[in-house]
């Protein structure tokens, strides 16, 4: 039988990037106690005040269809939000309103690029980028990503990878999985390179919540002069520890919205009304939740810099922002995928290998912050344990 091409460009690029994490799973199903370090899923539960206005939407009837471009006082709040943050006013027209982060860049993308497009992505790169590029048939140019430059996407690398194919410059910031934030100056420069070239600037910050403390957060939406070519995309997810309800956004030019209209409709036609006057009340003001993560989630990358660093040759790259910290295990003589395998299976630490992020984190690992500090501490016991017993092997 045949299949679209679309299953082709797409094959390999979902769940087996998370093999380590799927054998974790398996693992705590049988019974082993294991450490769990994979994915990044908020340690707090969504707020009790979502779900009640979640639940009054329901008993009040907000259970029925919705539109493409979303509920209208969702699209109100957000354009407060963003005007309010931004510092330069945006309206309803300027936002679309989808099912979660995902949903959104994948509507965006396949907007503005296709086929002979190419967009411009730094790696390492969040998982599930490499998938949606690939879904709208452009190629994925990789922008590495310098340690030595805190991962920061700098402007003379994106520079010498341009070409007429150029279309989208894809930006995250605050960066999964590295925890990097991009600077007011690197911005500037990156969007001197979109005007000169005239690029599109897609920017996930679905992370601009969790900036830890001196660290200072800019969006190129902050820039006016870039105000006809950025796109950004964010959710509750990760702001109000409430990834499974899928409430997520868009904010750019109106003509791009017009655009994107016909798609979203075609994909599912609306959110759920009662999850948009939720987030409408969600992000009116401060999360509830957001400070006590950011504050957490330092604390856990400052004590795994202290326990691992130096340990038996690993090296640990503090975040910014976000969710993870980073261990760099080359000086083991192991990739990044046999170092988490092998550890899983002798430590029963499960990891995420670098190789599932790009090229750019080989022979690393992504670490998440969201266990509890006992477990953080324990799970760096046994991986110092790991990496001794392997150095001494050697």
């Amino acid at each position: 039988m045949k299949y679209a091409p679309l299953t082709a460009r797409l094959a390999g690029l979902g769940g087996a990037k998370w093999e380590v994490h799927a054998r974790a799973r398996a693992l705590k199903q049988a019974g082993e106690a294991v450490i769990e370090l994979t994915i990044g899923e908020p340690d707090v539960p969504a707020p009790a005040e979502l779900i009640a206005a979640a639940s009054r939407a329901m008993e009040d009837g907000r259970t029925g269809y919705s539109n493409g471009h979303g509920e209208p006082g969702l699209l109100r709040a957000l354009a407060a939000r963003y005007s309010a943050r931004r510092g330069r006013v945006f309206g309803p027209e300027n936002v679309m309103t989808l099912p979660g982060t995902q949903t959104t860049l994948y509507a965006v993308l396949n907007t503005l690029v296709t086929a002979g497009d190419e967009v411009l992505l730094g790696d390492p790169m969040y998982a599930t980028y490499e998938g949606l590029v690939a879904s709208t048939g452009a190629t994925l140019v990789r922008v590495p990503l310098h340690p030595e430059h805190g991962f920061r996407m700098q402007a003379a690398d994106v520079a010498a990878r341009i070409t007429p194919r150029s279309r989208v410059l894809f930006l995250n910031t605050p960066h999964n999985p590295t925890g990097a934030v991009l600077q007011r100056a690197e911005i500037e420069a990156l969007g001197q390179l979109a005007r000169a070239h005239d690029l599109w600037i897609v920017s996930d910050e679905v992370y601009e919540d969790l900036v830890f403390d001196g660290t200072r957060f800019v969006s190129p939406l902050d820039l006016p002069e870039l105000a006809d070519r950025v796109v950004v995309a964010s959710s509750i997810s990760k702001s109000h520890a409430a990834p499974g309800f899928r409430s997520g956004w868009c904010v750019g030019p109106a003509e791009f919205c017009e655009r994107l209209l016909p798609l979203s409709e075609t994909m599912l036609f609306g959110s759920q009304p009662f999850i948009a006057d939720m987030t409408a009340q969600a992000i009116q003001g401060p999360s509830t939740v957001a400070e006590g993560m950011r504050a957490r989630f330092a604390h856990r990358a400052g004590l795994i810099h202290d326990r691992l660093h130096s340990v038996a040759g690993l090296r640990v790259h503090r975040p910014e922002a976000g969710m993870f910290a980073l261990l760099d295990v080359r000086a083991s003589g192991l990739s990044g995928e046999a170092f988490a395998l092998a550890l899983l299976d002798e430590a029963r630490v499960a990891v995420m290998p670098g190789e599932s992020f790009g090229e750019g984190l080989a022979g690393w690992l992504r670490l998440s912050l969201t266990q509890p500090d006992a477990v953080i501490a324990l799970a760096c016991e046994r991986i110092a344990g790991f990496a001794a017993k392997r150095e001494g092997g050697r």
